[in-house]
């Protein structure tokens, strides 16, 4: 019902709506290219309409300074919106990454926080099946870190869901009825994977690594997380990536070498956004491995995490 109300929306507003039709219509032009790295592919695409979001200023000063662009009472008067259960509203985004983008913040302003509301995102998951569900930490990518809100895209777009489904390098570390905790190898950031059908199961797990991950930024109001989540008939896949760091050194370089990339959880999970057409050419192999190795765990810091836990 919820998928069928967002099709329905998405018609409506791309008719209706002149700046996300145009941008939409842009999307067809979006330049992508390739990076290879043997196992798995990463891609760089140029998409001039998210500068503002790669360039967000997300400091108290600056958040405090401007309208809130997620409150009903600051949305464009075009922007329409579709309820989910008693407090979210999915809304069509209108700088777009996917073909089909939507932005499903809360309808009260209140901080981007994940803790109480993991299992709002199993059942976002659940009832959008064509799309996978991700969330953005306060330090993490999120453009608007007060004013709490998931993100939606077309599944099969973000290149780690088929890397997963690949079995090359995320490895079943811990395996029950209803859940498997899967650790990602030699995929240049470390991510973990909680697959499964028992939902009480998936949010026990996600809660005992929440936990652990405070204790590594305890000055913090949560720790730093990039989460994707999709529903199939085998159950869920979410995969968390922990974070060390907001934005890699490359973004607050001045002149020719700066590369202009603020890396959230669609980059991690293998599309790069570059909002500009200097970083859109000029990142290498050599810039993606040291951005991914400044801003996330590595393979064995999580390891030592997963066999506390386990």
């Amino acid at each position: 019902m919820l998928e069928e109300k967002t099709n329905e929306l998405f018609t409506t507003q791309l008719r209706e709506w002149e700046l996300a039709r145009v941008n939409y219509a842009l999307l067809e032009k979006v330049r992508t290219r390739k990076i290879d790295f043997g196992t798995f592919d990463v891609f760089i695409q140029f998409n001039p309409e998210r500068i503002k979001s790669s360039s967000a200023k997300v400091d108290a000063k600056s958040i405090g300074e401007r309208p809130c662009f997620l409150c009903e009472k600051n949305r464009p008067p075009e922007q329409r919106g579709v309820s989910f259960g008693n407090s979210l509203t999915a809304l069509v985004n209108p700088f777009p990454i996917f073909k089909r983008h939507l932005t499903i913040p809360s309808e009260k302003h209140t901080d981007q926080r994940i803790r109480n509301n993991f299992e709002t995102m199993l059942s976002l998951a659940e009832k959008l099946p064509s799309f996978t569900v991700f969330y953005n930490g306060p330090e993490c990518g999120a453009s608007a870190p007060d004013h709490f809100h998931f993100q939606a895209g077309s599944r099969g777009f973000i290149p780690l869901e088929k890397d997963f489904l690949s079995g090359k390098h995320a490895k079943l570390v811990s395996g029950r009825e209803g859940l498997g905790i899967w650790l990602w190898t030699g995929y240049k950031r470390g991510i973990i994977t909680l697959a499964g059908n028992d939902r009480n199961s998936l949010s026990g797990a996600f809660t005992q690594l929440f936990d652990k991950f405070s204790d590594t930024h305890p000055e913090k109001p949560e720790p730093m997380l990039n989460i994707l989540a999709a529903f199939s008939e085998e159950g869920w896949a979410v995969h968390v990536i922990p974070r060390k760091k907001h934005r890699p050194s490359q973004f607050f370089i001045e002149g020719k070498d700066q590369i202009l990339v603020s890396p959230a959880a669609v980059d991690l999970g293998g599309v790069i956004i570059t909002p500009r057409e200097e970083d859109f050419r000029k990142i290498t192999k050599a810039d993606v491995e040291d951005i991914f190795g400044q801003v996330c765990y590595s393979d064995d810091e999580l390891l030592c995490i997963i066999n506390t836990i386990l």
